[in-house]
């Protein structure tokens, strides 16, 4: 049996046909939830905006035009409610980078290397911390969840050349950062 695309599937929502949604979700709610979680840290904050992100995109879906494709039009979604929760956080004094620096750097097996992890995983935590917002959008974006340059550019609607810079520089202050902090 054929896989019913994407855009098949919008058509069928847009119809009356609301267990199509369902399948979209279900296609593509991993991967928006990798993406939240991955801004914001924990887990039940990146399932919330896993769910907001959906909430958006069936309330939405008249907007929707088919110029990129459905996922890339989520994620855009995913990354915009994802940057606003970090705002929010950053006002409240702490953000959290910890499980991408888990899924980055091997779990210890003494108790020395895991303090260690520790405070590695601190240090990188600050160091995106402090970067500017669209740096660290383009960072984590290209870094870990290693999209192109056109493929960020259609999310964030800037200009490839301007994302290369961001992307630039984040890379040498997060470096700087890991060098120089204590």
């Amino acid at each position: 049996m054929e896989q019913v695309s994407d855009l098949e599937l919008v058509d069928e929502v847009r119809n009356g046909k609301r267990e199509a949604f369902t399948e979209l979700m279900r296609r593509h709610q991993r991967r928006i939830y990798w993406v939240a979680r991955r801004f914001v840290g924990g887990h039940a904050v990146a399932d919330d905006i896993t769910q907001e992100t959906f909430i958006k995109a069936y309330l939405g879906l008249g907007d929707f035009r088919g110029d990129a494709s459905f996922f890339t039009w989520l994620y855009r979604i995913a990354v915009n409610l994802s940057l606003n929760e970090v705002r929010k956080q950053q006002v409240m004094g702490y953000l959290r980078q910890s499980d991408i620096l888990n899924r980055l750097l091997p779990g210890k097996e003494n108790p020395g290397d895991e303090l260690e992890h520790k405070e590695t995983e601190s240090k990188l935590e600050r160091a995106i911390a402090q970067l500017p917002e669209k740096q660290r959008a383009v960072f984590v974006m290209r870094f870990y969840d290693d999209m192109s340059y056109e493929e960020i550019s259609g999310i964030l609607k800037t200009s490839i050349g301007g994302l290369k810079a961001n992307y630039h520089h984040a890379l040498h202050k997060v470096r700087e950062f890991m060098k120089h902090e204590v």
